[in-house]
């Protein structure tokens, strides 16, 4: 941990961090399939052929049009642009983004922590600008909360656990990275998660125009 008492390390999220909501996303994409979202969540949930398959795709052990027609078979819909179909409605962030722009180019070490759903939706162009490495599920053979995809995020970002803010949308996947000493930020939207990542690291994260915008 920095001499100050910040952290000195960012570790982050991708999907519904640095991104807009994914599970809108998701129920958007329901909707206009007439598929019951609370039939797609209740699959992941309580269905152990579904968080499976769910596992299997974000290790990189499934090809995801293996993983389109197995989950289309038990959602009982066609299979064809299942995945991009449920990732439609998902942007950048632009105030995340440029958070973690500015963390980075105020000396905080960052790297991308993130589970895939396949690797080529990620906006790779921009990976050098933000990230001093990058962890990703399907890439890695491993997944969250695996214990070794956060260590791996803050050996590639060159610190010490006990250095990094560790930032996810999901509570389970924060728990490592405590055990850890990482200090830990579960996002919901910009607006809270940045001051918390201002006064972890101790830097001015927000851009006045952005924080408007939102």
């Amino acid at each position: 941990m920095a001499s100050d008492g910040h952290r000195s390390a960012l570790l982050i999220d991708w999907g519904g961090v640095l991104t807009t909501n994914l599970f809108q996303s998701f129920q958007e994409h329901c909707l206009r399939a007439e598929i019951d979202p609370q039939k797609l969540v209740g699959r992941f949930r309580r269905d152990k052929e579904a968080r499976d398959l769910l596992i299997a795709l974000e290790t990189g052990d499934l090809a995801e049009k293996d993983f389109e027609v197995q989950l289309a078979a038990l959602l009982e819909v066609e299979p064809d642009g299942l995945i991009d179909g449920l990732f439609a409605g998902v942007e950048p962030d632009a105030a995340m983004v440029e958070a973690v722009r500015r963390a980075r180019s105020g000396g905080i070490r960052t790297a991308l922590v993130s589970n895939s759903w396949g690797v080529h939706r990620y906006p790779h162009d921009m990976f050098d600008e933000l990230f001093d490495g990058v962890v990703i599920s399907g890439e890695e053979g491993i997944r969250k909360p695996a214990v070794r995809m956060y260590e791996l995020g803050a050996e590639r970002a060159g610190v010490s656990p006990a250095q990094c803010v560790y930032v996810d949308d999901l509570p389970f996947n924060l728990t490592p990275a405590q055990e850890l000493g990482m200090a830990t930020v579960q996002h919901t939207s910009a607006q809270t998660t940045i001051p918390e990542l201002e006064r972890l690291l101790g830097l001015a994260l927000a851009d006045p125009d952005l924080a408007e915008a939102g």
